[in-house]
């Protein structure tokens, strides 16, 4: 069991979304939280708000995770200003949502530096204190998308099967090390939060675009219990099994569930506002 309570949670991208939400969930357990965002305004008032809801302590920065001298400079002043860092949940993302050759190369280049290469600068700043004290917890927020690559998503699941790489690679050397330090990777479907926004499901009941309260309560649920795996809805955990289909069959059951189409009519953010 990972507790919560008297702990220090550090939530990338925390600032909205699913990573506000952890954050004051974490808040109401009594932890101690620690907010990076790009968005310091909104960094500071989640921390206002997790002090209100219980938190015993609350702290916010305004980061780019995909700079890793800034993540390093970052986690120095972390750990002057409220301790070593007991849950590192690696939440920050951002989603393209364009065919490939409408990607300008700069595009993809963040896509990979803030859904990939960030896991690497955040858990290489904080992991060495917890492998130290034999405890601690390293959660990877991906995608569905990590383990099913889609239209108008070369970017993005690619950048998100890399996390998913990386958190099972991770959770091998941690194990085999026996230093006690847990791992968790989420893949939940699509979301309804502004990221995702305009994004459409063919089947609502099998495939339900998830609610954002829903997924940040059974990402806080599976670090307590320390499951090394959360994936939304229970469709999702089928898809090893389909990967026994000839390529095919695999791309018509893709395309019979609406999957090559979710992101016909996405928006997302305002161009600039990444997670």
């Amino acid at each position: 069991m990972t507790a919560v309570h008297n702990k220090h949670v550090l939530i990338t991208g925390g600032a909205s979304g699913i990573g506000r939400l952890l954050v004051l969930g974490c808040a109401s357990l009594g932890a101690t939280v620690t907010i990076w965002d790009l968005d310091a305004d909104g960094a500071e008032s989640v921390a206002l708000e997790a002090a209100a809801a219980g938190a015993s302590g609350a702290h916010a920065f305004a980061c780019d995770v995909s700079d890793r001298e800034q993540v390093y400079a970052r986690a120095d002043e972390v750990r002057a200003a409220a301790g070593d860092v007991d849950v590192l949940v690696n939440n920050a993302g951002i989603v393209s949502g364009r065919p490939l050759l409408e990607l300008p190369d700069e595009r993809i280049e963040r896509t990979f530096a803030v859904n990939t290469l960030a896991l690497f600068w955040t858990t290489k700043a904080f992991l060495p204190a917890m492998k130290a004290r034999g405890s601690g917890h390293v959660v990877t927020v991906a995608s569905a998308a990590g383990l099913i690559g889609t239209a108008r998503e070369t970017d993005y699941a690619a950048s998100k099967f890399a996390a998913v790489g990386f958190n099972e690679s991770l959770r091998q050397e941690l194990r085999r090390s026996g230093c006690g330090v847990r791992t968790t990777a989420v893949c939940p479907f699509y979301i309804d939060t502004g990221m995702f926004k305009g994004v459409k499901t063919r089947f609502p009941l099998l495939l339900p675009v998830l609610k954002e309260q829903d997924v940040a309560d059974r990402v806080l649920k599976a670090i307590q219990h320390d499951q090394p795996l959360v994936q939304m809805p229970f469709m999702v955990s089928t898809l090893p099994a389909l990967r026994l289909l000839p390529v095919w069959a695999f791309d018509q059951l893709a395309d019979f569930f609406g999957l090559n189409n979710a992101m016909d009519a996405f928006t997302g953010r305002a161009p600039g506002s990444d997670a």
